[in-house]
């Protein structure tokens, strides 16, 4: 018989070894492993009964919660393939995410219903089911009266379509296969000094769920360990530290914002106290936070480093077993990474030692391509280009050094400059846009618009503020905007981006 390596398998599993254990925690209410397991069961077998069939895309723009983790791993047991959205999203890039994937649900909550109908309201061939509503506890009804005729999932079948924006502005789909979701979970449950995850963990699950991080590298790991999830839509410094007292959390996965605003919160070395694990990934752990943190609490944080298109962990400090400020350690087992001259070409060379090069990817966890037709994937021998720039030192630890690509990272979700110039450079009022990232301690970095205006128009700060509130999500938004009377150009009229910072300073 063939292996199922359907990532639902991790809660059948738990709920065959651990069926009376807690799975999740969501504010007042709580599943076991086994009741989990019949919630996904039900989820699952109601979604086909609506006529779904095997490799259809379901997407959700859901925040975390208890029923988020039921209609993933129901998607997923359905044989159906899971396409999380940012909630932040507006209905402009709903819509564009929604027709692309050719998804033939959408899964809401009461807060982002209202942005799902209009993102829907032209693609008749997408049905909005909102949380609770008749239509979702007809599917949980429905399908707890059937039992379902699961297939073996093999590893090369489609689990997760996660959308990153383009570097063109246009979002594209990272295609995550099951094996590969699987096979980065493996990966890191191999790291056992200390380990990444134990069934006796209680694991703080305050990373969004629509991303890789929160969703494979938290939720998907504590269920293939049988561990007990904590879940926190939302985080905030101070109600953070009493969930973790008060359910015993021993492990958290977070952001460096997160590190960044224990460092300030008053009793915050009592409330950690508890935990044996920190780990952070998303964005570049300043040096600062992590020896703040350190004095603050008495406890070390392991830094990694990932991407969607790798399921998504690539290098941990975890895997030394050392935390190491400025560091990401080094590749998990099973992954291989090279760092090559940056040559625009494909001759790609391995630079000398200790030199910074683009870092190149390879494993079993790396994505199959992008949406619909595996473009932009792995080259024929399995290497994936990532466009970040790294250098190993001494110790064979890998330091991120820049991105040659020019992504912002805002709290661990890419930001791409050119899908906010082109929603800056749509207004009338605009001649010229750059986008840039500059340093910030709370986000890592943050996002700054340059924009010359039209000769004689009249052009605000608040106008473009305004204008990009209406078409890209919050997190997008420029935190700084400047009118200014021109930018420095390259000789082929390009604007030199690189030469922003020595015209404008850093700010």
């Amino acid at each position: 018989m063939t292996q199922n390596s359907n990532i639902a398998e991790f809660v059948r599993n738990s709920a065959r070894n651990y069926p009376t254990q807690v799975a999740v925690i969501d504010a007042d209410r709580s599943l076991t492993w086994a009741e989990l397991d019949a919630q996904v069961d039900a989820f699952a077998c109601g979604l086909l009964q609506r006529g779904l069939h095997a490799g259809e895309r379901v997407a959700g723009l859901l925040g975390n919660s208890a029923d988020f983790v039921v209609a993933y791993f129901g998607i997923l047991r359905a044989g159906l393939v899971a396409v999380p959205l940012n909630p932040a999203y507006t209905a402009p890039e709903i819509a564009v995410l929604i027709a692309d994937s050719g998804a033939r649900l959408l899964l809401v909550d009461e807060g982002t219903a209202a942005t799902a109908n209009a993102a829907t309201i032209s693609l008749s061939s997408c049905e909005v089911i909102v949380l609770g509503s008749k239509p979702w506890t007809e599917i949980l009804a429905t399908g707890a009266q059937l039992v379902l005729a699961e297939q073996a999932t093999p590893t090369s079948a489609l689990a997760l379509l996660l959308f990153t924006a383009g570097t063109s502005g246009r979002p594209k789909g990272g295609m995550l296969t099951h094996g590969a979701l699987r096979a980065n979970v493996e990966m890191i449950r191999s790291l056992q000094s200390p380990p990444a995850v134990q069934h006796s963990d209680v694991v703080l699950l305050v990373l969004p769920m629509f991303h890789v991080y929160g969703l494979n590298a938290v939720l998907d790991l504590a269920a293939s360990a049988g561990a007990t999830c904590v879940i926190l839509d939302r985080f905030d410094p101070v109600g953070s530290l009493e969930i973790i007292t008060k359910h015993a959390v021993t492990t958290v996965a977070g952001a460096p914002g997160m590190y960044h605003a224990w460092c300030k919160t008053p009793g915050a070395r009592a409330a950690l106290a508890g935990v044996r694990l920190f780990t952070s990934g998303g964005s570049p752990l300043p040096v600062r936070v992590f020896e703040e943190f350190a004095a603050v609490t008495g406890k070390e944080v392991f830094e990694g480093y990932g991407m969607t298109e790798t399921a998504p962990v690539v290098a941990t400090t975890m895997v030394s077993g050392l935390p190491k400020a400025g560091s990401v350690g080094r590749p998990v087992p099973g992954v291989q990474v090279r760092l090559v001259h940056d040559e625009g070409d494909d001759t790609g060379s391995d630079v000398e030692e200790g030199d910074p090069g683009e870092m190149w990817v390879r494993g079993s966890s790396v994505f199959s391509g992008y949406w619909p037709d595996g473009a932009g994937g792995p080259d024929p021998d399995g290497w994936f280009r990532s466009g970040d720039i790294a250098f190993f030192d001494g110790d064979g630890d890998l330091h991120i050094v820049d991105r040659r690509r020019e992504v912002i990272l805002v709290n661990g979700f890419n930001v791409y400059p050119r899908e906010i110039e082109v929603a800056i450079e749509s207004m009338e009022a605009v001649a010229e846009v750059a986008v840039i990232g500059v340093p910030d301690d709370l986000t890592g970095e943050s996002v700054t618009a340059l924009v010359v205006p039209m000769p004689d128009a009249t052009l605000s700060v608040a106008d473009i503020a305004a204008h990009c509130a209406e078409r890209v999500a919050r997190f997008k938004c420029p935190s700084l905007i400047r009118i200014v009377d021109a930018l420095p150009h390259s000789a082929t009229g390009k604007i030199a981006k690189g030469r922003l910072r020595e015209v404008y300073g850093d700010e």
